[in-house]
């Protein structure tokens, strides 16, 4: 494994559930990274959830959204906080990285 990690990919935190409720309750929203498909048979209840799926599904199998950080960026603000999560918590983790890189407060 490489030793030389980006400084951001160290950046961030993991947070129980308790801790979310409580950041949530302090103004910090929910980014939801999982396919629309996944995200509509269940999620979050919270007043600030929203889903921008991180991988989309192409005729080439599942790949990255080109337009993942355009589309966070589009309904929100770089100051804002986010809850980012998933199923299991490896989409949530690649989403994080690419939100700090973009200077984004994330967790």
């Amino acid at each position: 494994m490489d030793s030389e990690k980006s400084p951001a990919a160290t950046e961030f935190l993991s947070v129980v559930a308790h801790e979310a409720k409580d950041l949530m309750a302090s103004g910090y929203r929910y980014l939801d990274v999982r396919m629309v498909e996944d995200f509509n048979k269940g999620h979050v209840d919270a007043k600030n959830v929203f889903n921008i799926p991180y991988f989309i599904k192409t005729p080439e199998g599942r790949v990255k959204n080109p337009q993942f950080l355009e589309q966070v960026l589009s309904v929100c603000s770089k100051e804002d906080g986010l809850l980012v999560g998933c199923g299991t918590g490896g989409r949530s983790r690649l989403a994080t990285v690419d939100l700090l890189n973009a200077h984004n407060k994330a967790y």
